[in-house]
């Protein structure tokens, strides 16, 4: 991958408008994301506030340098040579959550940053007793991340308690979208394809007895505990599901678990799970991804395609 060299002009911008938040330069990626792996990014940066996300996106165009919005990193790949241009990690006020109860009667109204955590907000509404965000309790990633690719588990979905998001659109103006217009199904929304930032996000929850709410949490709980390689690095469910078909089943009845390149390998846990067993990198995680997506597609018929983002040259 070629280096960028960066314009005196842009390095001091980015220190300007930074020189509130945390600023990090050739900051190794494994340190962010859940596979563990992958190489530095040149500029890594705690965006704060929206003004200042407003400010380094229009730093970054002014001089065509590229940026990336990363959540906590759980659905991330980085590649080996790293990320050119800027990493932004929402932060600041993009963490906070906000609970309403007032109108009307039985009813909850969440307001939550981009920036928070999905289990941080489902602890959070379980506690007040109210319901719809069980199955969110043991995903690892943050509500911007889980709007944008619809997150799901154990029958939950993001869209089922979201009824509208604002959002930084590609051209720099704040928009608030309906649920409807995010156009949300499996594992997708319409930001994939307009490149709109979440900026803060809505929900509507009803009233349950907290006793279970959290019996259905530890539930969940246990069965990734018992179904889950919780104890390797990894991106979660590695593949999305196809339509018919289990990934993870498709995979075993491959004959492919355990197969392993350099550090990376096909649980032995469960076969839908690509992890780093130990000092993978971020090719030998592409090349165990290939190698079953080809065995699956010659045995089977059946294209498997990756939950994954891939940030960086591959």
């Amino acid at each position: 991958m070629g280096e960028i060299t960066y314009p005196k002009e842009f390095s001091a911008g980015l220190k300007e408008i930074m020189k509130d938040g945390r600023l990090l330069k050739d900051e190794p990626m494994a340190k962010h994301i859940t596979f563990r792996t992958g190489g530095p990014a040149d500029w890594y940066a705690y965006i704060e506030n929206v003004e200042m996300l407003q400010q380094v996106i229009g730093l970054c165009k002014q001089f065509d340098v590229p940026y990336y919005v990363i959540g906590n990193g759980s659905n991330v790949l980085v590649s080996d040579a790293g990320i050119r241009g800027v990493v932004l990690r929402l932060s600041g006020e993009f963490d906070e959550i906000t609970l309403n109860e007032s109108v009307p009667e039985g009813i909850c109204r969440i307001t939550a940053g981009a920036g928070a955590m999905l289990s941080r907000l489902a602890m959070a509404a379980g506690k007040k007793g109210f319901t719809g965000l069980e199955f969110a309790g043991g995903i690892p990633g943050t509500i911007g991340g889980a709007v944008l690719m619809n997150a799901g588990a154990y029958g939950g979905e993001i869209k089922d308690t979201l009824w509208a998001v604002e959002v930084l659109t590609k051209e720099g103006t704040i928009q608030r979208l309906t649920t409807e217009e995010l156009k949300l199904s499996y594992r997708h929304s319409i930001l994939m394809e307009t490149g709109g930032i979440v900026l803060k996000a809505y929900f509507t929850l009803k009233i349950r007895p907290k006793i279970q709410i959290f019996a259905t949490m530890e539930s969940y709980r246990k069965a990734r505990q018992e179904k889950q390689p919780l104890e390797f690095p990894s991106a979660g469910s590695t593949f999305k599901r196809p339509v018919g078909y289990f990934a993870g089943k498709l995979i075993q009845d491959a004959g492919l678990m355990g197969y392993k390149i350099g550090g990376a390998m096909v649980s032995t846990k469960h076969a839908g799970f690509v992890i780093n067993a130990g000092d993978a990198t971020a090719e030998d995680v592409c090349e165990v991804i290939a190698h079953v997506t080809k065995t699956v597609r010659e045995q089977f018929g059946v294209t498997l395609e990756p939950e994954v983002r891939f940030l960086g040259e591959f």
